[in-house]
């Protein structure tokens, strides 16, 4: 097998509608009906929303949790609702990798430092599969695309099995998109 990888020259939000565009691509040609979308504070997720219209392509968007920074959440509830309308999934999960408090290690962060090596989307890309995985919204061992980004945006893309938290070790990323 032989697939094409973009790499971009610097990470952030300008590398958005490109990476819409190669979700979709490997989407089609692998016959994945789920895209698993990080989206902080909507932006992502609208553009993506926007870009499956018509398309057999379902959203699972996955924000910030509850309380992350502070606040509620960054993630507008009109959005949430617009997309839920459309069929799309929004889940508002535990952010696996920020859990020292609740577990009193440093594991969590030590497995997302070392994640971070590959880069933040691919961090991101990861703990959002998991995320979708425990919360329902994708099946143990579905093939799904993962999108996140450095900062806003996008700018990562992986096929991936997914697997929820307790079974990392079946999660497998095929594919860097």
């Amino acid at each position: 097998m032989e697939e094409k990888i973009v790499y971009f020259e610097k990470p952030g939000k300008e590398n958005t509608e490109e990476v819409i565009k190669l979700a979709l691509q490997r989407a089609k040609s692998k016959k994945v009906s789920k895209i698993v979308v990080a989206s902080t504070r909507g932006t992502t997720a609208k553009s993506f929303s926007e870009a499956v219209e018509g398309k057999d392509i379902t959203l699972v968007v996955v924000p910030w949790q509850f309380g992350f920074k502070g606040e509620d959440s960054p993630f507008p509830q009109e959005l949430v609702n617009k997309l839920r309308e459309k069929r799309h999934l929004v889940h508002f999960g535990t952010m696996l990798f920020h859990t020292t408090d609740l577990y009193g290690t440093n594991a969590p962060q030590a497995m997302a430092n070392l994640l971070r090596v590959f880069g933040q989307g691919i961090k991101v890309c990861i703990e959002i599969i998991m995320m979708a995985c425990d919360g329902g919204c994708i099946g143990i061992g579905e093939k799904v695309i993962a999108v996140a980004g450095t900062g806003v945006g996008a700018d990562t893309a992986v096929l991936a099995t997914a697997a929820p938290s307790t079974k990392i070790n079946s999660l497998r990323i095929h594919e860097i998109i």
